[in-house]
Formats: C-alpha cells, sequence, structure tokens
C-alpha cells in the first residue's frame, strides 16, 4: 500500500463585480471578469489522502459522509488531478468548514480552491498560481478567486487556459473589511451551479454581460485610487443587476428575505450619516456590508440591531489558499 497526503487552507471570496452565467458550463468559463476580496476568519480545510487500498474515492464534510452528489463532484475533480499527475488511485478526502456552507457565502469557492491545492500536492504536482486557479476554476468558477492572496481578478477569457485569477493589489494595500451579516445558514434550495445555466433565460442577463466590461474597469480603478465612492457605487450597481436577472429568470430566483432588504436600508441610512459602507449579495440571503477598517465598530454596531439576523461576523482581506504542514 502506498500513500500520499496534503492538506490545504482556503478563504471563501466575495465578489465585488459579479460571477453569473458561464460561457462554458463544463469549463466554468465566465461570461465576464470579476473582482473579489478574499475573507480572513472564514476558512476551509481539506486533507487528501491518495491510497492504493481504497477501491473509490471517499469524502466526508463537517465529520459527515458527503451526500453522492457531492461526493461525485469531488469524484471528478480529482480525476482531473490524476489526469494530470497519471495517478491511478482513489483518495480519502476530509473538509471542514468554520462557517455556514451551501447558504450563500461561497463555500463551494474556498472547498474546490483547498481541494485542488491539497490534492496537487498529494498528488506530487507542483503547480503555480495561475495553473492552480484553472484547476480549482474546474470544480467551482468562483474558486479561482480564492486561490490568489487578498483582492482578485478573474480574467474570464475564453479558453481553459486564458480563464484564471491572480493577485489585484497587495494584501495590505486598502483596508476593507467585509461585515458578513447572516441571515439563514440553511441550505439554500437552489444551488449556484443550477442559477448559473438558467441565468441564459432572463431578458435582462444580456443587457448585464453588456457593460460588465466597464463595470470591471470602474472597480479596477476605484480599488487603486482606493476611492469608496466609486467602489461603493458600482459594487451595489453589480450586485443588483445579478439579484434582477435572478428574479426575472426562468423559473424565478429569489435569494432576498425581508431581513436582507432590512440591512440594505440600513446601509444607506449609514451612508447618510457619512459612514463608509456599501452592500452586495451572493446567490443567498446573507448580505455583504463593505466598509474601512476604522469605521468597522461603527457599522457592526449599527447593524447588529436590526431584527431577524442571526449574528455578525467580521472578515479583513485574507490570504490565498495556503499548504499546512
Amino acid at each position: 500500500m502506498s500513500e500520499l497526503f496534503a492538506t490545504a487552507d482556503a478563504h471563501p471570496n466575495i465578489a465585488f463585480i459579479k460571477y453569473w452565467g458561464n460561457v462554458n458550463d463544463q469549463l466554468k468559463i465566465s461570461l465576464n471578469g470579476s473582482i473579489s476580496m478574499n475573507l480572513d476568519g472564514l476558512t476551509t480545510r481539506t486533507s487528501v489522502r491518495f491510497d492504493s487500498s481504497l477501491d473509490s474515492d471517499k469524502l466526508e464534510i463537517n465529520d459527515q459522509p458527503a451526500s453522492p452528489a457531492a461526493n461525485q463532484r469531488v469524484t471528478d475533480h480529482l480525476d482531473l488531478i490524476r489526469n494530470m499527475a497519471k495517478l491511478n488511485q482513489a483518495a480519502h478526502v476530509i473538509s471542514h468548514s468554520n462557517f455556514p456552507i451551501g447558504s450563500g457565502i461561497a463555500s463551494s469557492a474556498s472547498a474546490f480552491a483547498a481541494l485542488s491545492l491539497a490534492g496537487s500536492k498529494a498528488a506530487g504536482l507542483d503547480l503555480d498560481i495561475i495553473e492552480l486557479s484553472r484547476l480549482a476554476r474546474r470544480g467551482s468558477g468562483s474558486a479561482c478567486r480564492s486561490i490568489p492572496d487578498g483582492i482578485t481578478e478573474w480574467h474570464a477569457g475564453t479558453t481553459d487556459e486564458q480563464s484564471f485569477a491572480d493577485q489585484l493589489v497587495p494584501l495590505d494595500y486598502w483596508e476593507l473589511v467585509d461585515c458578513l451579516i447572516i441571515i439563514n445558514e440553511k441550505h439554500k434550495s437552489v444551488s449556484s451551479s443550477d442559477g448559473h445555466r438558467i441565468s441564459k433565460t432572463s431578458p435582462i442577463q444580456p443587457l448585464r454581460i453588456m457593460g460588465s466590461a466597464r463595470r470591471f474597469e470602474l472597480c479596477h480603478n476605484a480599488i487603486l485610487n482606493r476611492d469608496f465612492q466609486s467602489f461603493s457605487d458600482v459594487v451595489e450597481h453589480d450586485s443588483n443587476l445579478m439579484h434582477s436577472v435572478m428574479c426575472t429568470s426562468m423559473p424565478s430566483l429569489v435569494y432576498l428575505t425581508k431581513s436582507s432588504f432590512e440591512v440594505i436600508h440600513a446601509v444607506l441610512e449609514l451612508r447618510s450619516k457619512a459612514v463608509e459602507a456599501c452592500y452586495t449579495i451572493d446567490a443567498g440571503p446573507n448580505v455583504h456590508v463593505i466598509t474601512i477598517k476604522h469605521q468597522l465598530d461603527t457599522v457592526r454596531q449599527y447593524l447588529q440591531q436590526i431584527p431577524g439576523i442571526l449574528r455578525v461576523v467580521s472578515a479583513p482581506v485574507g490570504n490565498g489558499a495556503r499548504l499546512i504542514n
């Protein structure tokens, strides 16, 4: 019996310019480029052991056997790694996240980023950041953005080689913090993967994509200039466009709840008081409120009083995927 083993950590990310819809669903090549930041403190740790004594892959998530669908998704990803490494051993994968999974907090991004790094290392591969980002993208599109450090850009491209993420600015360039408002920790009824597939049924999707390059440029420049006003304008606009696509798809996807809208209105009230804060929401009801580090306490104290929220989690800009010795 032979064994190959590695463990890696990765963080989920929050997209400032959203990814919603693919040119190629199998390769997960996005219709548009996107920008995000990794969320420090929210972590998925994944261990991969290739073991010649196993007959098939085995996956445990948060100390529980994974569903057949999740197990198959991981097996498909491991097959990519096995093909690259010319390896034919099955693997035992153990994954644990310290935040709610399947509820719109990009748990698949951190999971497949950690799996890609741990799996490739366990298989004896030594991939660079771009190669790892491309590999992670094949498991979950947004996972490519959790590979590099900090605030990252996903260059959508049109081929597998062209579609990857890299770092936009150094980790400490701008002290942004995500004040994550958790409203619901349950698994959402419609997955992001299904949402990507039906996004093409929305009449708003072509309009969203038509303006995506301009919004990408505006967000890119706002971050380089540390211009929070311009940043908040484009981030909120882009988030609203994505949820408009969701609502007008067939079937319609409505992730937002009454509490989600109460948080949005609270953010607008904060901004009217000259507090730097803006909202963005992924595929779920939980609201990400982005602010500057020195205003975090003000934002947090104001938002945690809203009825219907479960808790508030603060996450500064985080590292990319890391091997754990």
